[in-house]
């Protein structure tokens, strides 16, 4: 299990972050980029799992720019919460966040992001923002083909769900020929099939996403 820990943002910016030590040695470390429901009890459960794993886990609370400790469930009301946040949030000010979160993991090594709908878009726009990182896995990153332009810095691993509603396959289908230089895997789900605590969950597809993920974690981080 983890604890609650604040960090500190290159602006001064003062947040909560969730953190999962490994038990034995340690791999490397991992950022965990939420979805728009805050770090709740799903993300933590990821980073936990991440944790179990080897990895020096982090899962920074990006939502506290605009409301502090924001955590919810998956009701369509809870949904257009989130969206209404993460059209009002700055994203460079997300990318402080995110350096400040690597900085916190830097005593394990290598590090990667992973990031699961909005943090999908946190983990893309990172890889190419924050230094330091060795790779980035993108999870069905909602408005990641309208950043085609982003040129990243380390290898990418992409999961997108081929019946998305939210993200058109046409699109994706556009984005990943140009980013013909990275890892692309199409799964036969929808947007948010890692969360077990949604109705879209893909118990198959997370799976595979996640011994993919494992891999290349451990190609590129340890």
């Amino acid at each position: 299990m983890g604890s609650t820990i604040e960090l500190t943002a290159a602006d001064g910016h003062k947040f909560k972050a969730y953190r999962a030590e490994p038990a034995g040695k340690v791999r490397g470390g991992l950022v965990v980029a939420m979805e728009i429901f805050g770090v709740n009890s799903h993300i933590r459960s990821v980073a936990d799992g991440y944790a179990a794993d080897g990895y020096l886990v982090i899962a920074p609370a990006l939502f506290d720019r605009v409301e502090r400790d924001y955590d919810t469930g998956y009701s369509q009301e809870e949904i257009q919460r989130g969206i209404g946040i993460i059209q009002t949030i700055n994203m460079d000010d997300t990318m402080k966040d995110v350096a400040a979160a690597l900085q916190n993991i830097s005593d394990a090594g290598k590090a990667g992001i992973v990031g699961y709908c909005w943090g999908g878009r946190v983990s893309w726009m990172s890889a190419a923002n924050v230094s330091g990182l060795s790779c980035s896995i993108p999870y069905y990153g909602g408005g990641i083909p309208g950043l085609s332009g982003l040129k990243p810095n380390c290898p990418v691993m992409f999961h997108w769900g081929e019946s998305d509603e939210s993200i058109p396959l046409d699109d994706v289908k556009v984005f990943s020929e140009k980013h013909n230089d990275q890892t692309h895997y199409f799964y036969k789900a929808g947007h948010g099939f890692n969360c077990d605590q949604r109705g879209s969950y893909d118990a198959d597809a997370a799976k595979l996403a996640r011994g993919r993920t494992l891999e290349f974690l451990g190609q590129h981080v340890g």
